[in-house]
């Protein structure tokens, strides 16, 4: 079964979705990051996406305080992303208790330091974060593109043991108009043994269904929880299936 991973984005430590990575195009919602996780693990799920939009832009986190609240008060399994880029980003927050972080900029800029991460800390903690655009990826929080293919970068760095990737298609991202099937398909057909966690344009529980006939191992929901397109009782439903 494909798992379901729920997304929050936070600006200064209120849940945003933002729409094509453009920070001009937020829009804040009324629960809190912690009234989010609790709900989302009273119907059963196992694993958060915490994404740290004022981090991405800074380069160093911004919103630990959310993660710890998090980590304490319940029992989720949470993967941080957004400002990750040196040893100390990824001390304090696996400190404040995340149990995976996301590195996208990081491994672009200074792949030797992204490899020797993920020989320290081991493949299960160090996720590649890769967040296309035009068959590219970009970085500094979707704001400067860089010359490298996703599967560029994941050939890369198959060799010091990386296991998962979370793969977001910006141009899909927060439009609800369905995820880039095909992206995804082709490369799980290229890399099988890998974790791709499916990122953007999940709009409604077919467009899950579809992710899952491809074989996408786990897909991440953000605004279509917020906007209610799929309700928890959705959720719910889907992982009682396993």
């Amino acid at each position: 079964m494909m798992e379901i991973v729920p997304a929050i984005d936070m600006i200064e430590g209120r849940c945003v979705r933002l729409s094509q990575g453009d920070f001009n195009k937020s829009k804040e919602y009324d629960a809190s990051p912690l009234e989010m996780a609790k709900r989302y693990e009273d119907v059963g799920v196992r694993r958060l996406h915490l994404v740290d939009l004022d981090g991405a832009r800074a380069g160093i986190p911004q919103n630990l305080r959310n993660l710890e609240q998090i980590a304490s008060a319940t029992s989720l399994e949470v993967e941080w992303g957004g400002g990750v880029r040196s040893r100390e980003s990824i001390a304090s927050v696996l400190n404040a208790g995340a149990a995976g972080v996301i590195c996208g900029s990081l491994a672009l800029q200074e792949p030797r330091l992204f490899s020797a991460f993920l020989k320290e800390y081991g493949e299960e903690r160090i996720i590649l974060g890769a967040d296309i655009s035009g068959g590219k990826i970009a970085t500094k929080g979707w704001l400067e593109l860089s010359s490298s293919t996703i599967e560029e970068v994941i050939e890369l760095f198959l060799k010091d043991g990386l296991k998962r990737v979370i793969c977001t298609d910006i141009s899909k991202d927060g439009m609800l108009q369905g995820p880039a099937v095909e992206l995804y398909s082709a490369l799980m057909e290229r890399f099988p043994t890998m974790h791709l966690t499916a990122s953007g344009g999940v709009g409604s529980m077919a467009d899950l269904e579809n992710l899952e006939a491809a074989g996408v191992p786990a897909a991440i929901v953000g605004k279509a929880i917020f906007e209610e397109r799929i309700t928890l009782k959705e959720i719910e439903r889907w992982q009682l299936r396993g």
